[in-house]
């Protein structure tokens, strides 16, 4: 059906429906646009999410556990989902709402061309139509004259008292209007007969053509407005596998979580090589007590600790107090954390030895880079060598020597580092062989364990006084090397009093196995420095604990040196 034949006399009408479909068209523009913002917002605000939960810390510091990797997995999928999203609005900003906004204006352009030459054909219509209405009347006028004329000369022709001269003068007039009614009718029929040809060009040429053009061009914008609604539903399925991959990466973050994974990552950021602590001796305070035979028979002592003391063991000294300061383990406390130190001595053996591992596997990759270095370069200079015209070899030697010399000192420090490896691990062995040692003789008393570990398993230093280097070493500046203690003192007896010592600085102990001191306050020094860096010292108030031999200044007893 064509708008020109049915819809002839419906130009205003026609005029209001295509101003309405443009009108549509750009309502519907407004929707994408509104549409493509929100993903856009949307795709913001999880970039922003996803940015606020990233960890903010280097790959060394971010921890290891499945669990974290997994939610960074779903993070980074998250991020790519985002993506995605600006994706879907691109497409529809580009070949959705941009489209829609340039074919919006193209359409107004051609309706309005369209509508002006529909008025132009109506107002050439209307022209044709007064002067044909013009004519009409003035024929009508010469008629009407040309009739007055006739009855007055009839009248005067009739009249006996009327002059000849009036008579012809009369006749003349009727003549006259006459052919002026003539020429008028003839006139009338031609500008009639000129406005007929000319509307039926305008209803059956002009107004169907203009209509069909504007029948094409709102049909064409009904089908832009299915290609669009199309597009808007393509931008979104065109993502639809990557999201589905986003979100499959997601189910197989989950599904990476492994909680004896977990476990063991803690125990390997953790476990710090010592050994557990043995069992406390049974201290018998009744020996010097004078019995009877029949007290005797009823000791509570334990035969196998009688048989182990066999004579009165000496007596504690009264000035001190003898019972055992009770350390309590790390188990939910917060550690204070310990500054790095070069040689990770600050670290438990066992986080000691994976952390100078990594120290050395990292310098051993360094190594190797220089090493390839060195041989491209020296390739290049035998090139210039064979060929002077393509470089200097001259020049490349400063460029070797500086690899050489980076060379010597990566070998410096990763045999320095291999030195404290191979001292952490010796130290370990040790351990072990004397926790064996400990568990086949049951008589041997309890290692004693420092601050770094190392065990003291002479059984002179249960009751006596231990063997002692020729002197301490000098206090240095106040900047301890606070250890990590994880175990707790194995003492079987008290240690006997081998020297005094003034605290120079202060020092709050919150390492496990520590001792807090004040400035100036004095010591007891119950066992020295065993080349850790550490003393161990006793409080008036009974209280034992290792202190930073750089932070007292040491006296020690004369018979105790030469014991």
């Amino acid at each position: 059906m064509s708008w020109g034949t049915e819809l002839w006399d419906q130009f205003d009408n026609l005029d209001k429906h295509t101003q309405w479909g443009i009108d549509f068209l750009e309502r519907y523009a407004k929707f994408v646009k509104e549409r493509l913002d929100v993903e856009q917002n949307y795709a913001k605000q999880l970039r922003n999410l996803v940015k606020k939960y990233c960890p903010k810390r280097s790959k060394d510091e971010e921890p290891r556990f499945t669990s974290c990797l997994s939610f960074y997995s779903i993070l980074n999928e998250l991020n790519d989902y985002a993506g995605q999203r600006e994706v879907v609005a691109e497409e529809m900003a580009h070949k959705v709402y941009g489209e829609l906004m340039r074919y919006s204006q193209d359409l107004k352009a051609e309706r309005k061309h369209h509508l002006q030459e529909g008025r132009k054909a109506q107002q050439y219509l209307d022209h044709c139509w007064k002067q044909m209405d013009n004519s009409k009347r003035k024929f009508e006028r010469d008629c009407k004259e040309a009739e007055k004329s006739q009855i007055s000369y009839d009248r005067l022709d009739n009249d006996i008292n009327a002059t000849k001269s009036e008579v012809e003068k009369a006749k003349a007039q009727f003549y006259l209007r006459t052919h002026m009614a003539d020429e008028s009718k003839n006139e009338y029929a031609a500008q009639l007969q000129n406005f007929n040809a000319e509307q039926w060009k305008h209803f059956n040429n002009a107004i169907p053509h203009i209509f069909k053009n504007l029948q094409d061009m709102d049909e064409r914008r009904t089908v832009k407005l299915g290609e669009t609604y199309r597009s808007f539903a393509e931008a979104e399925r065109r993502v639809i596998p990557i999201v589905s991959k986003c979100l499959e990466g997601m189910v197989s973050a989950a599904k990476a979580v492994d909680e004896r994974r977990d476990s063991s990552i803690v125990i390997e950021s953790f476990k710090s090589g010592f050994e557990p602590p043995g069992d406390f001796p049974f201290e018998d305070f009744s020996q010097n007590l004078s019995r009877t035979g029949s007290d005797a028979t009823i000791s509570n002592t334990p035969k196998g600790d009688r048989e182990r003391d066999g004579a009165p063991g000496p007596r504690p000294d009264p000035k001190h107090n003898t019972g055992r300061t009770k350390n309590k383990l790390w188990l939910f406390g917060k550690k204070p954390k310990a500054p790095s130190v070069e040689d990770f001595s600050h670290l438990p053996p066992e986080q000691r030895r994976k952390r100078l591992q990594q120290r050395i596997d990292e310098l051993s990759r360094e190594l190797q880079k220089e090493m390839d270095q060195r041989d491209a370069l020296n390739k290049m200079k035998d090139v210039y060598e064979k060929n002077p015209q393509m470089g200097d070899p001259s020049s490349l030697q400063p460029k070797i020597s500086e690899t050489i010399c980076n060379m010597e000192k990566l070998r410096s420090e990763i045999h320095k580092n291999e030195t404290w490896l191979s001292e952490v691990e010796g130290k370990q062995s040790s351990r072990g062989d004397r926790r064996h040692s400990a568990d086949n003789h049951h008589h041997t008393p309890q290692g004693r364990e420092s601050p770094e570990g190392s065990y003291t398993d002479d059984t002179s230093q249960e009751h006596h006084t231990p063997h002692h280097r020729s002197g301490p070493p000098q206090p240095g500046n106040p900047n301890p090397d606070p250890h990590e203690f994880d175990d707790e003192f194995d003492d079987d007896d008290p240690l006997p009093v081998i020297g005094h010592c003034k605290a120079l600085y202060s020092f709050d102990g919150q390492n496990e196995g520590t001792l807090v001191m004040a400035e100036d306050e004095v010591l007891y020094i119950i066992e020295e420095d065993k080349g850790d860096g550490w003393t161990r010292a006793r409080k008036q108030s009974g209280e034992e604990g290792y202190v930073p031999t750089s932070y007292v200044e040491i006296t020690l007893e004369k018979n105790s040196k030469g014991s």
